[in-house]
């Protein structure tokens, strides 16, 4: 299972964020990496992202070597039938993230770049839901732990949803901001998740 988990997230972090982020650098030489790392709410939450996903990549690689008992795991979450529904949640967020990341083409960041007027994305999965990459992580996290549960799968599930709902409500002040009236039509418009 962790070399099946490895793999995949491998490929995710590729094909979600190195891939997107090439692709505007080479197209339009615009940095997409505007995360904040200062002593603010921003950094903070940017820290915390980095720090989840180092941390879930360091214990899949670990997982190659170290005894199951070792990640705490969940016997009551463990079923063949509650694994293949997180296969299938990997899955389905992965393709949802990566068709919004699409939607968004040139206008995908990740964090807030606050020297630009940032272009409100409305169509596509964003006449559904506010959020469709967040909420992607978000099914993509109880995925993960519906596969491999254990402590640290369930942690990193925990603290993705704070992160995940921290991030949205700074992104919708920034936002708010940004582009006022016409992003408060939206909010009345479109739910934050679906």
């Amino acid at each position: 299972m962790p070399k099946a988990l490895l793999a995949y997230y491998l490929a995710f972090l590729v094909l979600g964020f190195v891939w997107p982020s090439l692709r505007i650098w080479f197209r339009q030489r615009i940095n997409p990496f505007v995360l904040s790392f200062k002593d603010d709410a921003h950094g903070v939450v940017s820290k915390s992202f980095s720090l989840v996903t180092i941390g879930l990549l360091c214990a899949l690689i670990a997982a190659l070597r170290c005894p199951p008992e070792a990640f705490g795991p969940l016997i009551w979450a463990e079923s063949a039938t509650l694994r293949m529904a997180g296969w299938t949640f990997l899955g389905t967020s992965s393709l949802a993230m990566f068709v919004a990341q699409a939607q968004m083409g040139r206008a995908w960041r990740i964090g807030f770049d606050q020297g630009a007027r940032p272009e409100l994305m409305t169509g596509g999965l964003f006449s559904r839901s506010r959020n469709p990459i967040f909420l992607s992580m978000r099914v993509n996290l109880i995925g993960l732990f519906l596969v491999w549960p254990n402590a640290v799968t369930l942690a990193a599930l925990l603290l993705g949803e704070v992160m995940l709902q921290a991030q949205v409500r700074m992104e919708e002040t920034y936002l708010s901001e940004k582009l006022g009236d016409e992003y408060a039509t939206y909010l009345r418009q479109t739910p934050r998740w679906l």
